[in-house]
């Protein structure tokens, strides 16, 4: 594949990503790697935003929550997410990197509130800008508002880092059979029900024509690879 030459992009990582090798928590050693290839990514000119899952952390309050209404357990998450952001922006304005976390809830002291045409701003001069919180609203997954984003910031792509290097017929390390795609239109994520990622950011990426790369960000030097087009990840599109 030739090189995608994306301008601006959102990466997804999903929180599960930051435990590193443990159960669950934020390991700190894996996210420095993490800011260091988005580093890279930010020099060589690509206007770069985020959006971090709650999994790492979540995973670990699963049992508690068991028991809790979707929304309050929703809503726990979306505040996982937030202290994702943080220990993301730590990293990278720790390697020079400017940072601004955006939250879909209202925490001033923490984070600026979401607002689309200062989130534009801050990536038009050069800034990190990390999405927090979700949609701000239970019943929604952070790939949803991941995919939203996405579209507001009028992104070229949604590259989501995942710990598998794209997207497979089936869990590839509980089925070894299983087939990794190099190419997927939006229709076939649907009518396999792949979950890759939920239908309805599937269908938000194809409602924008934004194609969606997956792609595994715990392998060094992926991200790289992937905005070079090089590498191996799947390509989501509205054609093959």
């Amino acid at each position: 594949m030739t090189e995608l030459n994306f301008k601006r992009v959102l990466l997804k990582v999903s929180g599960e990503v930051l435990m590193g090798d443990q159960g669950y928590g934020i390991d700190m050693k894996t996210v420095d790697t993490v800011a260091a290839a988005i580093k890279r990514a930010v020099e060589s000119g690509v206007e770069m935003c985020l959006v971090i899952g709650g999994g790492n952390i979540f995973r670990g309050l699963s049992k508690a929550a068991g028991d809790m209404d979707r929304s309050t357990a929703d809503h726990m998450g979306m505040l996982a997410t937030v202290m994702n952001a943080l220990a993301m922006q730590a990293a990278l304005e720790k390697i020079g990197i400017q940072t601004r976390v955006q939250s879909a809830i209202t925490m001033n002291a923490v984070a600026e509130p979401y607002i689309r045409r200062r989130a534009l701003r801050h990536l038009e001069k050069g800034r990190v800008v990390i999405f927090a919180a979700g949609v701000g609203a239970p019943f929604f997954t952070t790939d949803s508002g991941a995919a939203l984003r996405a579209a507001e910031m009028g992104c070229d792509a949604l590259l989501k880092g995942t710990s598998v290097d794209g997207v497979y017929s089936a869990d590839p390390k509980k089925d070894k059979t299983a087939t990794r795609y190099d190419r997927l239109t939006y229709q076939d994520v649907l009518a396999r029900d792949l979950r890759v990622m939920d239908t309805s950011a599937i269908a938000m990426m194809r409602d924008a024509s934004i194609p969606i790369v997956v792609f595994s960000i715990r392998e060094e030097g992926s991200l790289r690879r992937v905005l070079n087009g090089e590498g191996h990840f799947t390509v989501i599109s509205g054609s093959v």
